[in-house]
């Protein structure tokens, strides 16, 4: 990220990656207390790391929780992107994950892998009061999730501080006011971008096959129809003006179907195949290195 300007930086860690917000003024304990009491309150609900958050406790066996007051927001536009992959990105895809290392404990020792169920729709429920789960599966909301914590994040921080202001979760972000120009890192050499896209006003977020990978062709971004980890596409990079369907764009990229879904939520977009190929929407104002 190119910065114009020497402006307060705030950088601090949560949910496992490094946060830095950038403001027009220094923000006050009050809201940074606040900030951080909004990303615990996220991770107590959603994260399938924790033992005490509520999709834990689902896949635990509870029988109902309390509605997070996230829930329709992610899991209808969940609905849009398993619709439109064909299956392919699902949020019951945790137990997948873990079979292949990526559990609470962060094992890393992969097993077979296993579809996620196709009828999830049919297995969580998310209307009135409560998020219910049928059975012991476990919800990942890793396809969104971390950029609508960048909405929220961005949201509160926006209430004190006016002017110009950055959000950055460690490749998802979001920046209000003056325009800030974002490096696409190459996938296979972090030492280069493979281009930059100035963003105003709007989200990005990526999504690359080298992070949050181990093992021998083992990532985060799995095709749940199978449980495989996808093949074909290396990177993603989405611009809309809520991170939170920027991210989910930067999953559904890495399928077919992605793409449409992009012009029907009107996102641009940037994707790097695994043989180098590099795409991209039309109109897109990214400025390539081809």
């Amino acid at each position: 990220m190119e910065r114009t300007a020497a402006r307060p930086v705030w950088r601090f860690e949560a949910i496992g990656t490094p946060w830095l917000i950038e403001t027009d003024e220094e923000p006050s304990q009050d809201l940074r207390s606040r900030v951080d009491a909004l990303i615990d309150g996220f991770d107590r609900e959603w994260s399938r790391f924790r033992a005490d958050s509520l999709v834990t406790r689902l896949a635990g066996g509870a029988a109902a929780v309390p509605l997070p007051a996230d829930a329709a927001a992610m899991l209808d536009a969940y609905a849009e992107l398993s619709a439109a992959t064909a299956g392919a990105v699902n949020p019951l895809v945790g137990r997948s994950l873990e079979r292949l290392g990526y559990d609470a404990g962060i094992g890393l020792v992969a097993g077979e892998a296993a579809p996620a169920p196709r009828d999830w729709r049919a297995l969580v429920g998310w209307d009135g009061d409560e998020l219910t789960v049928d059975g012991p599966e476990l919800l990942d909301v890793g396809a969104l999730g971390k950029g609508r914590l960048v909405d929220l994040v961005a949201a509160e921080v926006a209430a004190e501080i006016a002017g110009d202001l950055v959000v950055d979760a460690s490749g998802d972000l979001a920046v209000r006011g003056a325009p800030v120009r974002i490096g696409l890192e190459h996938p296979y050499d972090v030492r280069r971008a493979i281009g930059v896209w100035s963003v105003q006003d709007a989200a990005l977020c990526a999504s690359a096959t080298n992070r949050r990978s181990w093992g021998d062709g083992l990532h985060h971004v799995l095709d749940a129809r199978t449980g495989a980890p996808v093949r074909t596409i290396a990177a993603t990079w989405a611009v809309h003006p809520e991170a939170m369907r920027a991210d989910a764009l930067a999953t559904a990229l890495f399928f077919d179907g992605g793409p449409e879904l992009a012009a029907s939520w009107g996102a641009h977009w940037v994707r790097m195949t695994t043989d180098g190929r590099v795409e991209w929407s039309s109109h897109c104002e990214a400025e390539l290195f081809t």
